[in-house]
């Protein structure tokens, strides 16, 4: 189901957000002029033999060991394959962070919790969705737990080692 329809279905409030094809969750907070602390990264993790749908700001990165404890099984990224057959309604990367409707358990780190709005992809990798965060709990009521931790701005990404 689109983003779109299902949040006009729980009468929501939110607002679209048009912006061109980006490739992460920090692309999109500089393509939407938002902080990223406000745009949210979908994260698809295996723990033993289910799925389930991890969601933090896209300044901060999983830790699966941290994950793990929480869910009680060894955790790890779900591969490409693993996705496409759950997500198909979705482009690659463009996942929402409504598990709900994917059949998947949705945990939210708890650094998210409590802030005003969020921002994140909706099906697509050009259609962005900002919402006030105390509406995506009321209709997700995800888990809570403390899973992620801040990437360091300083610190150069494998990709800028590698070209440097």
């Amino acid at each position: 189901m689109f983003i779109r329809e299902y949040l006009t279905t729980q009468h929501v409030r939110f607002e679209i957000l048009l912006h061109r094809p980006v490739a992460s969750a920090t692309r999109l907070a500089h393509s939407v002029h938002v902080p990223g602390r406000s745009v949210v990264k979908v994260v698809v993790i295996c723990a033993g033999e289910r799925m389930v749908l991890a969601v933090l700001p896209s300044t901060h990165r999983v830790d699966l060991g941290l994950l793990g404890t929480h869910l009680g099984e060894t955790a790890r990224l779900a591969t490409p394959d693993e996705l496409a057959d759950l997500f198909a309604d979705c482009e690659p990367g463009a996942l929402p962070p409504f598990g709900r409707l994917y059949g998947l358990e949705t945990v939210v780190d708890r650094s998210l919790s409590g802030g005003p709005v969020i921002v994140f992809e909706a099906n697509t990798r050009f259609e962005g969705v900002r919402m006030r965060y105390e509406d995506y709990e009321a209709i997700e009521r995800p888990t809570l737990a403390a899973f992620a931790s801040a990437i360091d701005p300083k610190r150069p990404t494998a990709a800028e080692r590698k070209a440097g």
